[in-house]
């Protein structure tokens, strides 16, 4: 189909325009599906204990909760097609809800084998999300879009692993016993996503122009099947099942991942339960910065190299995952096995961002078949890992250094992707169009500033100034101090003893803004929001932790605080030059 009026620029805080409006509404329903989806992940050690599952029923309830988000992505990619975004979502959320408030009737493994198989449909939100977004957008922002809202959304798997056990101990401290505490943690859980499908149907638009029904949509959708636009002819695109097993490779293995690392942090290190959830969340919070770069980077290839370079791209991304991953399945001391995660988990899911940079391209007028087949294809990776993790005669370590090896052999499968030369024309020629359009809004708005060219590689060393070592450098010590916490968690929790009873969630938020905040700082991504972020926690430890320590005495906290206080209300003053992610999703 044709669509008119797509946004060539992505204006963050712009919530006036319908696809702003729908860029921001998009991700937050994708983040709490995901944060429902894999709700019941982080509580599964004490699932595990009322149920008296084991290891290979526990493995089945992994397969089972992203195996029918196979048969829903396909099924809302189609529905797409046909009623259009704005309803899908409304209706996967408001009935995706009942399955997640229902588990808390579990009562065996059978019966939560039942529940944990109905809650994974709600994944199929991943589909609605990339459809919506790629009509939103136009090609030189389609990618960023698209990865920004998938990589934001993504976020709800590692928050939950963060937030679950809280709400779970928080209906502890109530009162509550084990066996009710995780049950209302999940109708919480639930009800949320129920809310929300309501207000996706109130606050969006199918298209920039309006809905399916208003501007005949119906009619023009079947003009599209009879001329290659059928579910049917995306079925028959071997490009489409290339990306498909690509996209098990990356998005299957994020997946996997999400459901197994609590689990192995406090099996193979020794983690409490709230810390081991802390530490698996870490893989899935990367997504505030890690998916989208991987669409910048994408349509930054795709404006140098074309259609071709968004696939070049997305090899180099999967094949560096997959050494990443063989490399965290050896590490057996927590502190390198945690920084290796967070490099893998970097290259998984910039893979994603790639995948869906070159998605928008294959088959415009079967967009959301495309969308959902190559999203199935995420969850059938994920079936496929966790009869890996099932199987009693593989330990976790053995089985993650395997999926390692094949994700590398997949990343091959990026390669036979291709496109015609009329295709490559195409696009170059929609990209151009999109990439005028917005340099003359930018002018109308901004009076003249000047060209807006893209930002290439040389031009962004040449750009490398003093502020950004300075940058790189605090960003990756906050990144490490924060990683000494996790390990140390005992000690930090001291530190914020006098907290009271928030002192848990002190604790997390120091741990939170010194990694995820660190890593943001040092990639140069929302910079000013992290340095103030981080400069609150130093505020904090110079107010409570270091206000007995003289200023002239021999220990250094006090002083090295105040220097490292003083460093990131730099940074959130100037902010970034061009060699940073800031920059670069500013250009996008």
């Amino acid at each position: 189909m044709e669509i008119k009026n797509q946004a060539t620029k992505i204006d963050l805080f712009n919530f006036s325009t319908r696809p702003m409006r729908a860029f921001h509404v998009t991700w937050f329903a994708f983040f709490l599906c995901f944060f429902a989806w894999f709700g019941i992940a982080p509580l599964m050690a004490i699932v595990r204990e009322e149920l008296h599952l084991t290891k290979t029923q526990i493995g089945n309830t992994i397969i089972a909760s992203v195996a029918i988000t196979i048969v829903a992505r396909l099924f809302v990619g189609w529905l797409c097609d046909r009623i259009g975004p704005r309803l899908s979502y409304t209706w996967l959320l408001m009935l995706g809800s009942l399955p997640v408030m229902g588990i808390g009737f579990a009562h065996n493994y059978e019966t939560f084998l039942l529940f944990r198989l109905a809650i994974g449909a709600i994944g199929a939100s991943f589909v609605i999300t990339q459809f919506h977004t790629s009509v939103m957008f136009a090609p030189n922002v389609v990618g960023t879009a698209n990865a920004t809202t998938a990589g934001w959304g993504n976020l709800g798997g590692g928050v939950t692993q963060m937030i679950m056990p809280l709400v779970f101990a928080a209906f502890i401290a109530m009162g509550f016993s084990t066996f009710w505490s995780w049950r209302l943690a999940m109708v919480i859980a639930g009800a949320v996503c129920f809310v929300t499908g309501i207000a996706y149907y109130y606050l969006t638009t199918d298209l920039p122009d309006g809905n399916y029904k208003e501007l005949g949509i119906t009619h023009q959708r079947k003009e599209n099947i009879k001329s290659g636009g059928s579910f049917l002819d995306a079925l028959k695109d071997s490009r489409v099942w290339m990306l498909f097993f690509v996209y098990g490779a990356c998005f299957g293995i994020e997946l996997t991942i999400n459901n197994i690392a609590a689990l192995y942090f406090k099996d193979y290190f020794g983690l409490g339960v709230k810390t081991a959830g802390l530490v698996a969340g870490l893989f899935g919070l990367m997504n505030i910065f890690a998916r989208t770069t991987g669409g910048i980077i994408g349509d930054k290839f795709g404006h140098k190299w074309g259609l071709r370079g968004r696939v070049k791209w997305l090899f180099l991304a999967i094949l560096v995952e997959g050494f990443a991953l063989i490399i965290f399945s050896r590490m057996t001391i927590l502190p390198l096995a945690i920084g290796t995660m967070v490099i893998f988990s970097l290259f998984t899911q910039m893979s994603e961002g790639a995948t869906y940079s070159v998605v928008p391209f294959v088959n415009k007028k079967a967009l959301g078949a495309v969308s959902g087949i190559v999203g199935a294809g995420g969850n059938l990776g994920a079936v496929a890992a966790g009869f890996l993790f099932r199987s009693p005669d593989l330990s976790y370590p053995q089985a993650l250094m395997i999926l390692g090896f094949v994700v590398i052999g997949l990343s091959f499968f990026a390669l036979a992707v291709r496109f015609s030369p009329q295709a490559e024309q195409e696009a170059k020629k929609a990209h151009y169009d999109a990439h005028q359009k917005r340099i003359a809004l930018e002018k109308e708005r901004k009076k003249a500033k000047g060209d807006i060219q893209p930002v290439l590689l040389p031009e962004l060393i040449r750009s490398f100034a003093p502020l950004d070592l300075l940058r790189m450098f605090l960003g990756g010590a906050l990144a490490i101090k924060g990683i000494y916490f996790i390990i140390n968690m005992q000690a930090l929790e001291v530190l914020t003893g006098q907290i009271g009873q928030f002192q848990n969630v002190t604790a997390w938020y120091v741990i939170f803004a010194h990694v995820v905040g660190g890593i943001s700082i040092a990639l140069g991504f929302a910079t000013r929001f992290a340095s103030v972020i981080n400069m609150s926690v130093l505020l904090g430890a110079i107010l409570f932790v270091h206000r007995s320590s003289p200023f002239f005495g021999a220990g250094e906290e006090l002083q090295f605080s105040m220097l490292v206080l003083a460093c990131l209300g730099v940074l959130a003053w100037a902010g970034n030059g061009k060699f940073s992610l800031d920059y670069l999703l500013k250009e996008a």
